[in-house]
């Protein structure tokens, strides 16, 4: 006798999602693009690999955003946070 294995978010069973790191969500939209662009995937679910596709890349376009003011911004010697204008006072 087989013994069908669901995934624990189709059994019901709530848990909290873990948030992916910038690398994987990368992966996962190089591999959606490919599915695309071989043409073998049926209308319906080119249209939901599409639209995983753009939330990822949305995704990935945010934490690129993040990591980029993350990296222009850096803490004055009186604690606040200053633009960094792009010159190293050594």
């Amino acid at each position: 006798m087989a013994v069908l294995m669901l995934p624990l978010y189709k059994r019901g069973v709530c848990m909290e999602k873990k948030e992916k790191k910038f690398e994987e969500k990368m992966g996962e939209l190089e591999s959606l693009v490919k599915s695309l662009e071989n043409g073998e995937v049926e209308l319906d679910q080119a249209i939901k690999t599409f639209t995983e596709a753009m939330k990822l890349a949305k995704d990935c376009d945010k934490d690129l955003k993040d990591a980029e003011k993350a990296l222009t911004e850096i803490v004055g010697e009186d604690g606040t946070i200053k633009e960094f204008a792009g010159e190293v006072n050594e």
